[in-house]
């Protein structure tokens, strides 16, 4: 596909293709020269949530952001019985098979939030494909359940009322996708003015979808049962590729967990530290993001 024109002044020089990823369509932008980098964004986002920094990292790496399955633009499976379809080692497949259709094998990951969970599974999954790896504002999930308080529960309610039976949670969004979507980002964004409203619209757009809503609660669903069996069988298994933490000190996150300690047993190589933002770095504190990717990141095989 050539340059979407809706998008073009938000990622200029990118150009935007929908990709077979094993009979699943994924919709990806590409940008830049240089090593490959994969970009996954978190929920309620898309692609674009990467659009402050993206155009910079294109100037060393070929850059490539992706919709998951079920948001954005990228194929809207029907959930299963056992939530499969939208487990983190299905989502990850996806990715793994998109960048091998661009001809990459083995790159650089950025994550965050949803897609942190499934760049998670990808580095245990696809180990030879992970070279690098930085996980945005996320614990492990398995972690983030068995901590559960009164706070978080609170303040992540979604995280219990998505993961519903179907279709309570769905019919419900459905009386007002937009209030649900967003109050969700005012709730998680901490440094006013940092959404680009073009982005927002995008946002509604997508989630005004009821198979992208659906998709949504099929992802939390599988974070709450099948997702935490894959994780109780890999216990002990380590990520080797090294892994960056980045965490905002104004979100929950950072507020109720000990992000980095919580990584400690997950992975062989693990630094990180917080940035002065709430979620969404990328979106908040642009310029302290990419300082830090610079470092982590060189952009040379």
């Amino acid at each position: 596909m050539s340059a979407h024109p809706e998008y073009s002044e938000l990622m200029p020089g990118f150009r935007w293709h929908d990709i077979d990823a094993g009979g699943v369509r994924i919709r990806a932008a590409v940008g830049g020269a240089g090593p490959p980098l994969l970009l996954l964004h978190g929920h309620p986002q898309t692609h674009l949530t990467w659009h402050k920094v993206a155009p910079e990292l294109a100037k060393r790496f070929t850059v490539v952001a992706t919709d998951l399955r079920g948001y954005g633009d990228s194929e809207k499976l029907p959930g299963d019985p056992d939530h499969r379809t939208y487990s983190k080692r299905a989502m990850a497949a996806d990715q793994v098979r998109a960048m091998a259709a661009l001809g990459f094998d083995r790159f650089d990951v950025v994550a965050h939030d949803r897609g942190a969970r499934v760049a998670h599974r990808m580095a245990l999954d696809h180990p030879a494909c992970v070279r690098r790896l930085v996980l945005l504002d996320i614990a492990p999930t398995a972690t983030m359940y068995a901590q559960t308080n009164r706070e978080f529960a609170t303040r992540y309610f979604w995280w219990f009322f998505l993961i519903q039976p179907f279709d309570l949670p769905e019919r419900m969004i459905a009386a007002d996708p937009d209030h649900f979507l967003d109050r969700h980002l005012a709730g998680q964004i901490k440094i006013e003015g940092s959404l680009d409203p073009r982005v927002v619209a995008e946002y509604r757009r997508c989630y005004r979808d009821p198979a992208t809503r659906h998709a949504i609660c099929e992802d939390y669903r599988a974070a709450a049962s099948i997702d935490l069996e894959h994780d109780a069988a890999d216990e002990g298994r380590l990520i080797e590729a090294p892994l960056l933490l980045l965490w905002g000190d104004r979100g929950t996150v950072g507020m109720l967990f000990d992000v980095e300690a919580s990584w400690r047993s997950k992975a062989r190589d693990v630094r990180g530290r917080a940035l002065p933002c709430g979620h969404s770095p990328q979106e908040e504190v642009p310029e302290r993001l990419l300082a830090e990717l610079d470092a982590f990141l060189p952009g040379t095989n």
